[in-house]
């Protein structure tokens, strides 16, 4: 199979490029056909960044994060191999914490760690760049319910994991299938990974996440990927991105930490991503917040490369603020917003692809204050230069609940965030003067020859609002931008056809998945 993935890695990088010139296009003459199949591609972006802080702003904090380093110190916990290979690197060793000389980290990172990588899917055509201008959109991880319209909110099964793969797959501008898509509580903790990287692989060809909750699962999701890839093609290439959570403040755990040794061990990438709830799990003010998260995410990735030189590895900032009445997570609001914009600059100053953002809310379903809050931090994720944005779409809860309705919703505002990104266009028929020329003064352009040229891809198409006159809204049942979702998701499914997966393949899998089940109790741990 690697022979294969190789002789088509140039024909997909061909058909991206290829993408890249009609993809919004080619969505929108899907979208009005009903195949949904048709991915956009993943964006280049031809904007800046928006920047919030100095040069001189961005030295404090970095001088900040090192003293944090220095001083406090970052824990490795119930590893000692870990603590052994920082006191080889010259880190100061007291127990289970670790201590570093002044740019130690950085300068670790900053000689073997890749700029930007590709992960490879098993579609050559969906294979992502991560890292540079690029932007990648991935969906909600986590959650242990579901919600949707009809049923309320529940326990997520395996047959929601895999309607939720299907949708993401059939949603023209999601790039990545995503990992932990919800958590299917009808299948034992020890042995869920196996039907959810199953998923991800038979019924659809995007890039894909692995397993995290134990190394012996991130071993069997690395098993399963050389059985599509190929064993040595693997070891070269990333075909596979995992989400390792620092347990802020400044402890690593021995779970992640095994997890993310397997993945780098085996040249596959790594999301070492801060995960802090600001004014509980880090100082109640953005500075602080973003120096202790630059001190975290630089002891991580740093560990990477002593694991692996050049293994590929995002570094991830996840922050939220806390109401200070109730103690809950709360989302949209301008904190964690700087602290993205902050830490976006942090990390390109690093060098390396930098993970926030999605279209996070706190919202218990779809409704305004959903929308408003995801917007607050979808528009700063885009805005910002995030290059992978995980829970784009999906999100409900504080990150409880994978929506059914929430997914098309949010994928539709991601269209919107693909139009934006690309810019102002600047070509001979952007400017339109010829289109002036002709209509002239005290006249309208419906009728002119350019807007008759330009009328199917002028602007974006949403699939979600309702635009037509009140009468015709009240004919079609005054239906909510929910209910439209609704409607919208159920119909994607009842088209859904699966991805070609080569026979031998897909036997060799299984074979794998009941092997491995076989071996394992039916334990809940």
């Amino acid at each position: 199979m690697s022979e294969a993935v190789e002789r088509h890695r140039e024909e997909g990088a061909g058909a991206r490029r290829g993408r890249r010139g009609r993809g919004g296009a080619d969505a929108r003459r899907a979208a009005r056909s009903g195949h949904h199949a048709v991915k956009a591609p993943y964006i280049t972006r031809n904007i800046p960044c928006f920047e919030i802080l100095t040069s001189e702003a961005l030295e404090i904090i970095e001088t900040n994060a090192d003293t944090i380093l220095q001083e406090v110190g970052i824990e490795f916990r119930d590893d000692a191999e870990a603590i052994a290979i920082w006191k080889e690197a010259g880190a100061e060793i007291d127990g289970e914490r670790v201590r570093f000389p002044p740019g130690l980290c950085r300068s670790i990172i900053q000689r073997s760690a890749p700029a930007s990588f590709t992960q490879y899917a098993r579609n050559p055509a969906h294979s992502i760049v991560i890292g540079g201008q690029n932007t990648i959109f991935a969906p909600v991880y986590g959650p242990p319910f579901v919600r949707t319209l009809d049923e309320g909110r529940r326990y997520a099964t395996i047959e929601d994991f895999r309607n939720l793969v299907k949708l993401i797959y059939l949603l023209p501008n999601l790039h990545h299938s995503g990992g932990t898509v919800c958590e299917p509580v009808d299948v034992p903790v020890n042995k869920r990974h196996l039907d959810m990287v199953y998923s991800h692989i038979r019924y659809s060809d995007l890039p894909f996440m692995g397993s995290v909750t134990a190394p012996e699962r991130a071993e069997d999701s690395i098993a399963m990927a050389r059985l599509v890839f190929g064993e040595a093609f693997v070891d070269r290439n990333c075909v596979m991105i995992q989400l390792i959570n620092v347990n802020s403040p400044m402890v690593y755990d021995e779970t992640m930490l095994g997890a993310l040794k397997v993945y780098a061990r085996a040249n596959q990438a790594t999301i070492v991503s801060p995960f802090i709830l600001a004014g509980a799990m880090s100082p109640s003010t953005v500075a602080g917040t973003l120096a202790q998260t630059l001190a975290e995410g630089l002891a991580g990735v740093a560990f990477t490369q002593l694991v692996r030189p050049g293994a590929p590895v995002v570094f991830g900032s996840f922050a939220a603020s806390m109401s200070m009445q109730s103690g809950a997570p709360t989302f949209g609001t301008p904190e964690p917003a700087q602290v993205l914009y902050g830490m976006a600059a942090l990390v390109r100053r690093l060098g390396v692809p930098f993970r926030s953002g999605g279209a996070l809310c706190g919202s218990k379903v779809a409704d305004a204050q959903a929308a408003y809050e995801s917007a607050q931090t979808l528009i700063p994720s885009l805005m910002g230069g995030v290059n992978f944005v995980l829970h784009s779409a999906g999100w409900l809860e504080g990150g409880l609940v994978s929506s059914y309705e929430k997914i098309v919703m949010d994928a539709d505002q991601l269209g919107m965030m693909q139009t934006m990104a690309r810019g102002v266009d600047l070509s001979e028929n952007g400017q339109a003067l010829d289109a002036i020329r002709e209509v002239g003064p005290g006249k309208h352009f419906l009728g002119c020859a350019h807007t008759q040229t330009n009328f199917e891809t002028a602007f974006y198409r949403s699939t979600i609002a309702d635009n037509n006159s009140f009468e015709q809204w009240q004919i079609e049942g005054e239906q909510s931008a929910e209910q439209r979702a609704n409607r919208l998701w159920k119909q994607l499914l009842k088209d859904y056809e699966a991805p070609a997966l080569d026979p031998a393949i897909d036997e060799a899998l299984q074979a794998f998945i009941a092997e491995r089940k076989n071996a394992l109790p039916d334990g809940i741990g």
